[in-house]
């Protein structure tokens, strides 16, 4: 398969793109158990550093869909590329947990760069080969994902996380630069409006949905702070559906999630991401935490033991692309999704070394080419023309939408299910003592085998979903 200089000049750019923010967020996993110290905070609280850069991004990604195809793909994929590059020069020198949640938040806007490459390569590379480059732009984010693994969690270690994001400033700006200069987008206008009642309905309906399950375990999950938190949240939800269904162009078009494969697609993402960040946020955790609460490796391990999954990610996409192309979209979500839930019933019933951590998130790995280039590929297909950018921000939505629920859920397993260990001592006698142990509540095996089951929940959901879409290869339906 033979791609244009042009298309290949692109590729190349939304893949080194990719590879840095998934660097930026990836070298963030490992240093979880860093940053509960540093900000001197718990899991629950921490995980609003993911929540909140996942909302801004879904915000981001459905405006800034939107604005691509108003105002050009190009003006608005520099113009996100600078805001990154701007965001993650702060990152490294926040002092404080609200400081470190702003910058992230801030951060979240890059994420609108990812419908808007997808919209780009689906101008510019031809129907028969559209797969393969959604697949090499799809490896290449696990390929950011395992330099932040292990390059990220050296400098963590040695170093401290903050120059993780020191070492990305450089290379931001360069390829803000390179931008600039290579992509060109020749596609046609559309004349539309923004749909800001949608975007803050929506976003009202999920924080408040975080708020309730972050919280709810201190207010009570009775009190009238949570069960309030609970019904806003529906009601928001529900005057996001009523605006949706009278604005002449919406957030979230209800008349393309009427076609089948589009709806389910979309909740298969939602689900797949879901199940995809319960074991993101556990395992640098479960291997980090001293002894008996976890594994009480360093930072470089975790980050090693998380290495394979994005290498078996990597090595997968080209199959997963000959399958989507071949066999259909249907087919390869389905195969991602039954060797994700695999991985997660290996974490259930096999977790006792950090080797048989490293093969159970392997497995994982191998999942994610097959569900991401199937469901990217099986919205482009069913889209009608003209909507691409619309259809991707969209997608992006409800990925991020699964992506921000599973910290927030995990973060509450976490904190409620713990076990006392010591983590230091204080040179003071007392009572005979010729120290003072220091104890501190750590998750531990529950905490985890009740996240995964959620987690195995969710992608039963994702492999029901796969089940009843229509299988479609280049305009053949199955």
């Amino acid at each position: 398969m033979a791609f244009t200089r042009r298309a290949k000049e692109t590729i190349v750019l939304m893949a080194m793109m990719g590879i840095l923010i998934t660097y930026v967020e990836t070298m963030v996993t490992p240093a979880l158990p860093v940053l509960v110290k540093f900000f001197d905070t718990n899991y629950d609280q921490l995980s609003w550093i993911i929540t909140a850069y996942i909302l801004m991004g879904t915000i981001s990604a459905a405006i800034f869909g939107r604005l691509a195809d108003i105002y050009g793909k190009k003006r608005i994929f520099v113009i996100l590329a600078g805001i990154y590059t701007v965001a993650i020069s702060f990152g490294g020198f926040a002092t404080t947990l609200p400081q470190f949640i702003a910058i992230r938040a801030v951060q979240g806007l890059g994420m609108g760069m990812f419908p808007v490459a997808y919209a780009l390569l689906n101008d510019q590379v031809p129907r028969e080969n559209l797969a393969l480059a959604q697949g090499i732009v799809s490896s290449t984010f696990t390929g950011g994902a395992a330099i932040g693994l292990v390059i990220g969690a050296y400098i963590t270690q040695y170093y401290g996380w903050q120059w993780s994001y020191h070492s990305a400033i450089p290379v931001a700006f360069g390829l803000f630069i390179a931008s600039i200069y290579i992509i060109k987008d020749f596609a046609p206008r559309k004349k539309e409006t923004i749909d800001f009642a949608g975007v803050a309905s929506l976003a009202a309906a999920v924080i408040l949905l975080i708020l309730g399950l972050s919280e709810g375990q201190y207010w009570g999950w009775g009190s009238t702070l949570t069960t309030s938190s609970f019904v806003a949240s529906v009601i928001s939800f529900i005057i996001f559906i009523m605006v949706e269904r009278h604005v002449s162009m919406p957030f979230v078009s209800l008349k393309l999630l009427r076609i089948r494969n589009i709806f389910l697609a979309n909740m298969a993402g939602l689900f797949a991401m879901a199940g995809m960040f319960f074991l993101f946020y556990t395992v640098p955790t479960m291997l980090q935490d001293p002894e008996p609460a976890g594994f009480g490796v360093s930072i470089l391990t975790s980050g090693l033991t998380l290495l394979p999954a994005a290498l078996a990610s990597m090595l997968f996409a080209p199959l997963s692309a000959k399958i989507t192309t071949e066999k259909g979209p249907k087919v390869s979500i389905l195969i991602g999704s039954v060797i994700l839930f695999m991985s997660y019933l290996a974490l259930l019933l096999n977790r006792q070394t950090t080797i048989s951590i490293l093969e159970d998130a392997t497995i994982l790995g191998i999942s994610l080419s097959f569900i991401f280039v199937g469901v990217i590929n099986i919205l482009l297909i069913s889209t009608p023309p003209g909507d691409a950018g619309l259809s991707t921000g969209m997608n992006t939505v409800f990925r991020n939408i699964g992506t921000s629920i599973a910290p927030a859920i995990g973060g509450v397993i976490e904190t409620t299910y713990t076990i006392p260990v010591m983590v230091g001592v204080v040179n003071v006698k007392l009572g005979g003592l010729p120290f003072l142990p220091v104890f501190e509540n750590l998750p531990y095996s529950l905490s985890f085998e009740y996240i995964y089951l959620v987690g195995m929940a969710f992608l039963a959901l994702t492999v029901v979903f796969a089940l009843y879409m229509k299988n479609i290869t280049f305009g053949k339906k199955r």
